[in-house]
């Protein structure tokens, strides 16, 4: 789940980590208010929409960045209504954009250098790895991918934790000074802890600033929380906007679907995670291209695959389905008299290629060829990829 970058901030200063005062609108009704609260001087004007890239996007209405500086609070004001309510498109949004629906105003600081900064989980290492670098800003992808060697990295064992040293070590080889250092290494330990105790999955700052006067501050922040743990902390779940969210995948999470929309024309409904990927890469191979991932679990029931089908055919650019399973808890006639049912309910107007394998797969195959219903049987993957991507054309 990720949260905006106000929410953010606000956890972040109660962990400690020293932030810039900032205020949030959602209506312009609400500018003059938020914007009192903040000291007279230059404020920022950031979009807020779950997206990187935002300084660099452009607005539907061809209004241009999505994080800008005004010199006052009129034109503060006036920066704020060209952002709210309108589309932003930036390259993790994608060509359709985000609607911004809050505004997030801060005192802007003075930048004497910019730093990065992430703690996240290594899952090859299985470790929480805090990454940083001296080249912060709006490029940071390009200094990933063009000279890796100015990011540092620095793994933690869970059976050790967080020592003070660690922020020490990383502040001098980021070439801080003796006083930025111990700020540093306050804002590292904050930043850390927060990423223990709220179950994050990602936490970021990119910018992380040393300004004119010498001060440590995060002046962006991202985050996002392992949902799997979010049952532990209700009071996060709280920050959940689903404005943010597809709509397809907020109902698929009503009926324990992993579903994630893509921008293909072939849905897939699929049982195991690295099986979906599998089936995903096929089509692809064969010259389709998928329009979702869609794990269904091991143990989905009828209701469940009528629910997926239901959302899988309210993407308008689905034009085929292709249903994978491999029974071993799920059972293969089980599924089949679900995804009958759910043919049926949803009165299925696509082409529909259904492969099985796996406990009671020949059960399986005879009530779908039993059905009377116009679907196609595959005798492997590939043949099932094949026939659907012929399908379509």
């Amino acid at each position: 789940m990720n949260i905006h970058e106000y929410q953010a901030k606000q956890l972040f200063r109660d962990y400690g980590v020293a932030v810039a005062q900032g205020a949030v609108a959602k209506s312009a009704a609400e500018f003059d208010a938020a914007l009192a609260q903040l000291p007279a001087g230059k404020i920022v004007v950031k979009s807020q929409i779950h997206a990187g890239g935002r300084g660099k996007g452009k607005f539907t209405n061809g209004f241009a960045g999505g994080v800008k500086i005004a010199d006052n609070a009129a034109q503060a004001k006036e920066l704020a209504g060209k952002m709210l309510g309108n589309i932003l498109v930036t390259h993790q949004t994608g060509p359709a954009g985000r609607k911004v629906q809050t505004i997030y105003f801060t005192a802007a600081s003075g930048i004497a250098k910019e730093y990065y900064l992430a703690v996240l989980l290594d899952r090859a290492t299985s470790q929480p790895v805090i990454i940083a670098s001296t080249e912060g800003g709006m490029d940071i992808e390009h200094v990933a991918d063009h000279t890796p060697e100015k990011i540092l990295r620095r793994y933690i064992d869970p059976a050790v934790g967080f020592s003070s040293h660690i922020g020490r070590d990383l502040g001098y080889q980021l070439g801080l000074g003796d006083e930025q250092v111990k700020q540093f290494g306050k804002l590292l330990e904050g930043v850390y802890k927060f990423f223990l105790e709220k179950d994050c999955a990602m936490v970021e700052i990119n910018p992380l600033v040393v300004t004119p006067e010498g001060k440590v501050e995060a002046l962006d922040a991202k985050v996002s929380f392992d949902d799997n743990a979010l049952f532990r902390h209700p009071d996060i779940q709280a920050l959940r906007d689903l404005n943010e969210e597809d709509p397809k995948e907020i109902e698929a999470s009503k009926y324990n679907l992993n579903y994630i929309a893509l921008d293909g024309n072939i849905a897939c409904l699929v049982n195991g995670a690295g099986l979906a990927m599998a089936t995903m890469d096929i089509i692809q191979y064969f010259g389709g291209k998928p329009a979702n991932f869609l794990d269904v679990g091991g143990g989905a029931n009828e209701e469940q695959v009528t629910a997926a089908f239901r959302i899988i055919l309210s993407d308008p650019s689905v034009k085929g389905i292709l249903v994978n399973i491999f029974g071993g808890i799920m059972k293969c006639d089980i599924i089949a008299r679900g995804v009958i049912a759910a043919a049926k309910n949803v009165q299925l107007t696509v082409p529909l290629v259904v492969r099985l394998e796996g406990t009671n797969v020949q059960l399986g195959r005879e009530i779908l060829a039993q059905s009377g219903l116009a679907i196609t049987a595959a005798d492997s993957l590939s043949d099932a990829a094949k026939k659907i991507v012929a399908a379509l054309k």
